[in-house]
Formats: structure tokens, sequence, C-alpha cells
């Protein structure tokens, strides 16, 4: 989960390019600033937290959760009014920021 500066052109260049580098190592955004990709153990999941901590623009506020597979299995999510079923694979761990 983060929230970047885009005030100003640089920063938004910024913020663009982090957003694409996520997508580009194989993170899904679930919402605008908050993207989610499966680690098998926290290993990578401590690996990727390593290379998130060297492309995060300055001035940026990035949060970063690991969660086990059964707890992102506990989520709740609802589209307007109605309760979306989740059917996940699975994986033994997720890595949400």
């Amino acid at each position: 989960m983060f929230d970047l500066p885009v005030m100003t052109k640089p920063q938004r260049k910024a913020a663009t390019k982090f957003r694409q580098w996520l997508l580009d190592e194989g993170w899904e955004m679930s919402q605008f600033s908050v993207y989610l990709r499966w680690c098998v153990g926290k290993e990578q999941g401590n690996a990727r937290l390593r290379m998130i901590a060297r492309q995060v623009p300055k001035d940026g506020k990035v949060h970063v959760l690991m969660v086990t597979d059964k707890q992102f299995e506990t989520m709740t999510v609802f589209r307007g009014p109605v309760r979306e079923k989740r059917r996940m694979g699975r994986h033994e761990q997720l890595t949400l920021f």
C-alpha cells in the first residue's frame, strides 16, 4: 500500500515509473495504490521487500504487509452491495502493500 506525491511533474513521473515497475515485476493492482503478489515463503517475501526498498520514489510512503494464504482467504470483498466470491489458488504467502 503506498502514497506517492504527485504535485509536480517529476513526482508524477516517479509515481508512474514505480507503478509500472510493480506491474513489470508481476504485481497485481488490487486498488489504485494497493498491489499484491504471491510469494512462496517468507524468504521470497523478504527478497521482494528489498527490491521494493530500492524502487520507492523520494518522499514516497510505502507500507508492506505479508499475510499467509489462510489469512488472505478470510478477506471479504464487496462490489457495491454484492459480496464477491473469492476463488484463489493454493499459495504459500501473499505480500500486500
